[in-house]
């Protein structure tokens, strides 16, 4: 079966298509550029799906990604649909230890999110902010001070402690 007749499958619930495309992902049965070049010529709740598959195996194994899924998860990271925003944030989040010199488009595309008005956007953007946070890169001496300052704005205690147990881990 290929991802497109998946997709068209209306027998199959969408959140097995996520479990069965991150599967073809990580026993390398689908390559991540043709599920990106995929993606890209698809409808925002497919290219979520996508997005959605590659955070659940990079999750299991971040290694998975490469500059091309990274590059690609943060450009989605500016798209209009809360899903796609909140799904890339979290492969970034997954991902961003292996990237340690691309995170400047990441970082600024992330603090975009910071002040969606959904809260899932906001969550996944203050875990990948997070995550980037703990890696003590040199964006640090940029990036504490602004998330200290997120979190003092931020109204969800579920999202302010995100930021917070970064904080305190880069602070040890």
């Amino acid at each position: 079966m290929t991802i497109e007749e998946l997709i068209k499958d209306k027998t199959v619930k969408s959140k097995e298509k996520v479990d069965i495309i991150s599967k073809w992902i990580i026993d390398a049965s689908l390559p991540t550029d043709e599920l990106i070049a995929f993606a890209e010529k698809s409808k925002d709740p497919v290219k979520a799906t996508c997005i959605e598959a590659l955070e659940y195996a990079t999750k299991q194994n971040p290694n998975l990604a490469d500059e091309t899924v990274f590059a690609f998860v943060t450009q989605m990271l500016t798209e209009k649909p809360p899903r796609i925003k909140w799904e890339s944030a979290k492969v970034i989040g997954n991902t961003s230890h292996l990237f340690t010199e691309n995170l400047d488009q990441a970082i600024a595309n992330l603090f975009g999110n910071t002040e969606h008005e959904g809260t899932v956007v906001r969550w996944s953007a203050a875990f990948a902010l997070g995550e980037i946070l703990k890696l003590k890169t040199k964006h640090n001496t940029t990036l504490l001070p602004a998330l200290e300052s997120i979190s003092e704005k931020e109204e969800r205690n579920s999202i302010k402690k995100i930021y917070l147990h970064a904080i305190k881990k880069t602070k040890k």
